[in-house]
């Protein structure tokens, strides 16, 4: 097995890149570097490029950017990243624009891409199976259980069941924000026998340190599977980053005991939960999600400003105050003073 397949079985802190815009909402090169150095510094694992935080704008004609962010990513992570590193693409789109961006990301060293279906909203498990499978045959995939209030889609148990079954299919980020449909993903992977072979990502913000903790046992031909998602593919944790590496390797230390989880814990459930209300904008229906990541790295001055390139994107009503509630309440979960030690240095 690969380093990158080593370390994203072994589980990871992977952000979902944001995109650093001017006030004339152009690519801002320099702090989309930083951006990419600043997770690095922090401890994650890989970088999530050109998906749901980075924009999907970025593909438009008028915009012409996924090329120039995924090079720009990919770049800093050639140069400055420890072996391992995974770097991940998104693909989006009907089934040739996937595969040509599957083919691009491939070009430019990527080794996965987290493939979107949002694109197929109507389409039954037949036609998604073989959309799947064209892209897996140019690049191994991460699956993307996206939640239908930022463009994704119900997906049935029985379609998961035959996902799972594509050989190239390498980790999935569940992100349905719902619980029997989490349930879905994973009792698909285990009772397709691939525990261990697929990687399983929390991409539920709600939900992220249970989703880490918690055991899940299925069975399989009079056997006990245990799955246990090993890592997080997350636009929450493309702001305080650093704490986030921490958790991970707090939930790994507690896991690894297999014994009780500690009171504490499940009291930084709650709170990683009510943050990420905040900032991915829960009471407006996650209009202001990427904006509110925005706000964030605004305030830590790795941004100039939240602007993105939809212009209607920006922060909610209120949502700035929430922001500022969520900071005060608690300030162990941000990492303020990390930013500020070393941002100048990523900005050079």
């Amino acid at each position: 097995m690969s380093d990158w397949r080593d370390a994203l079985a072994r589980g990871l802190v992977i952000p979902a890149h944001p995109l650093a815009l001017d006030k004339n909402r152009k690519l801002d090169e320099r702090r989309q570097r930083a951006l990419s150095r600043y997770y690095l510094a922090a401890g994650a694992g890989g970088l999530a490029v050109g998906v749901h935080t980075t924009q999907f704008e970025i593909r438009d004609e008028n915009v012409g950017l996924f090329r120039p962010v995924l090079e720009l990513a990919a770049e800093v992570m050639q140069n400055e990243a420890p072996p391992g590193c995974v770097r991940i693409a998104g693909a989006v789109g009907p089934t040739a624009q996937a595969v040509a961006e599957a083919a691009l990301a491939k070009e430019l060293g990527y080794h996965a891409v987290l493939l979107s279906l949002a694109a197929f909203k109507e389409a039954d498990d037949d036609a998604l199976i073989e959309h799947c499978k064209q892209v897996a045959e140019v690049m191994p995939v991460v699956g993307f259980y996206l939640q239908p209030a930022v463009g994704g889609r119900v997906l049935g148990y029985a379609f998961w069941r035959r996902f799972v079954e594509i050989e190239n299919v390498v980790a999935i980020k569940v992100a349905p924000f719902n619980r029997y449909q989490t349930i879905d993903v994973l009792r698909a992977v285990a009772r397709a026998g691939r525990a261990g072979e697929i990687a399983l990502y929390t991409g539920n913000d709600d939900n992220i340190v249970l989703d880490l903790l918690t055991p899940h046992v299925f069975s399989r031909g009079g056997e006990t599977v245990e799955l246990r998602f090993v890592g997080g593919l997350l636009g929450h944790w493309a702001a305080w980053t650093k704490p986030a590496v921490e958790l991970l390797e707090e939930c790994r230390r507690i896991n690894a005991v297999a014994g009780e989880i500690p009171r504490e814990m499940l009291q930084r459930a709650i709170e990683v939960t009510d943050a990420n209300a905040a900032l991915f904008d829960a009471a407006n229906g996650f209009e202001g999600c990427i904006a509110g990541i925005h706000e964030v790295l605004r305030r830590q001055g790795l941004l100039q400003g939240v602007w993105c390139l939809n212009e209607a994107e920006c922060l909610s009503p209120g949502q700035a105050a929430e922001i500022d509630r969520v900071y005060a309440a608690y300030p162990h979960l941000n990492d303020d003073a990390f930013v500020a030690a070393h941002r100048d240095d990523w900005l050079r």
